[in-house]
């Protein structure tokens, strides 16, 4: 039996439909699109079902989810982001980042410790089904106002052991 290698099996100038669905969602996966869209819903849901009703009581927040509130609560910026060019598997986990000012960013990501990686964003998914959180665009979220309510009734020193597992950079960092 002899093959003819030359010529191609099928023309990546003719993708069939399910071709360029699997070709987008692939994409999108490697994106964090499923996650996204998640929480986006969650957060919208909460903000419209929640919003005029009463700010839960502190004690029923993981302590992330406070560490969260308290490093976010002067600007209110809140992105969900992945490094997929950093070469282990913990440093491109979808991660928490919290614009402090104008020049400086905590990112809750622990390469070594997957595991704290993962707790702020289970905290950051708690702020988003309590309407605490709300979703603009892509990886962009912020603070409602019922979430920079309830982040100025909660203390530094309180969370301070959980904001010291960020990693703080500037701008130029």
């Amino acid at each position: 039996m002899d093959s003819d290698f030359s010529q191609p099996i099928r023309s990546v100038t003719k993708m069939q439909p399910l071709d360029s669905y699997l070709s987008g969602s692939w994409e999108a996966l490697g994106a964090g699109a499923p996650v996204l869209v998640a929480l986006s819903q969650l957060s919208s849901e909460s903000m419209v079902r929640l919003s005029s009703a009463e700010l839960p009581a502190l004690e029923t927040l993981l302590p992330e989810a406070k560490a969260i509130l308290v490093a976010a609560r002067d600007r209110g910026v809140i992105e969900l982001k992945a490094l997929n060019t950093a070469f282990e598997a913990p440093s491109r986990l979808l991660a928490v980042y919290i614009e402090v000012d104008e020049t400086q960013t905590i990112a809750f990501r622990d390469p070594n410790v997957p595991e704290v990686t993962v707790r702020f964003l289970e905290g950051f998914r708690q702020l988003c089904s309590l309407g605490l959180v709300m979703h603009h665009i892509y990886r962009d979220f912020s603070l409602t106002s019922r979430g920079f309510d309830l982040s100025r009734t909660i203390t530094q020193e309180e969370v301070q052991p959980w904001i010291d597992k960020g990693t703080e950079f500037g701008l130029h960092d």
